[in-house]
């Protein structure tokens, strides 16, 4: 079993930014790509970044150029410094590890609870 916990969240005002942090942890497994996704109350949860292994990167187009997804030097942290926040990324932002078990070889994906990022002045 991998655990997956952020933290970071929290209250901004428009125009400031929050850096989230995620750690993935557990024996037997590698982590491979981690990412970012946020949900808002009776939408779905949609990517807002993502980085694999090697460091590639992909975003979301409602957050390019605003935020950026890193990791961190050991491989099972990632990152998401948010700049230039408005009250539309108001949401739940949750931390995702693709998971492979070193053994069978098989891959998961594991969540975090989630952390609260609300915009607002």
């Amino acid at each position: 079993q991998v655990q997956v916990v952020e933290s970071g969240g929290g209250l901004v005002q428009p125009g400031g930014s929050l850096r989230l942090s995620c750690a993935a942890s557990g024996g037997g497994f590698s982590i491979g790509a981690m990412a970012w996704y946020r949900q808002t109350p009776g939408n779905e949860r949609e990517l807002v970044a993502r980085i694999t292994r090697d460091e590639s990167t992909n975003y979301a187009d409602s957050v390019k150029g605003r935020f950026i997804i890193s990791r961190g030097n050991a491989q099972n942290t990632v990152y998401l410094q948010m700049n230039s926040l408005q009250p539309e990324d108001t949401a739940v932002y949750y931390c995702t590890a693709d998971a492979r078990r070193v053994d069978t070889m098989v891959s998961y994906m594991y969540w975090g609870q989630g952390t609260q990022v609300t915009v607002s002045s």
